[in-house]
């Protein structure tokens, strides 16, 4: 008979890998340690280990019924998730002043803010817009708590992080966010370069590859 123990466990792990290396003091040290590039990276892989074991675990709860299993909310997660992966791959890609992920090397410019036109937090509109779907396409008990939290902790975060960082820039944030914003509809100006769409799609095409054989579950309708 299945058990909640192992969803409870693998969700515990999950905010402690998270909790853990965010918090100043240990921060510091990890970047002393492995720089901040490396401190990035060696966050991330773990983030996507313990994020891939919380999936499995909650394939594996017990099943309660809470979202009806219609077709249809199958084909959400096919049509969101190139956009998840664009989001994703272009906020690693530039430099990003207001939240976490941004790799760039290039300076961050007020007046043509790119990507962070249409949202300061790509990579946590990417988890947010991720959870939502697949919440739908997925609607057992453990998954609505899953991707629930997902989506919620993506939704707070955003607004906790904008708080922090207008603290930290104090008069410059007015100069700096006035043309950006915390999620919105507005495209980029400008748009990512081309390198960033074919990463996306190339992205896209190994999850859908990879899904099955990870997941235990085909991604297709």
């Amino acid at each position: 008979m299945s058990s909640w123990v192992p969803f409870i466990s693998a969700l515990t792990a999950f905010f402690l890998s998270h909790a853990i290396p965010a918090r100043a003091p240990v921060r510091a040290k990890l970047v002393t340690v492995l720089g901040h590039k490396g401190y990035l990276l060696a966050y991330s892989l773990l983030s996507l280990v313990v994020l891939a074991w919380l999936i499995l675990a909650a394939a594996n709860a017990p099943y309660v019924e809470v979202l009806p299993p219609w077709p249809v909310l199958r084909w959400v997660p096919l049509v969101v998730m190139p956009l998840v992966c664009w989001l994703a791959v272009a906020g690693l890609t530039i430099s990003n002043p207001f939240s976490f992920g941004g790799l760039g090397t290039e300076g961050f410019d007020p007046d043509r803010p790119g990507l962070l036109r249409t949202t300061r937090h790509p990579l946590l509109a990417a988890l947010m817009l991720w959870a939502g779907a697949h919440l739908l396409a997925n609607g057992s008990l453990s998954y609505v708590i899953l991707f629930g939290l997902f989506a919620g902790f993506a939704a707070l975060g955003m607004t906790l992080i904008d708080r922090r960082t207008a603290r930290s820039l104090e008069a410059d944030w007015p100069r700096l966010a006035r043309n950006t914003a915390r999620f919105s509809l507005r495209a980029p100006l400008p748009w990512p370069p081309m390198r960033v769409w074919l990463a996306s799609l190339a992205v896209f095409t190994v999850l859908i590859a990879l899904h099955g054989a990870v997941i235990g579950v085909s991604p297709l309708p």
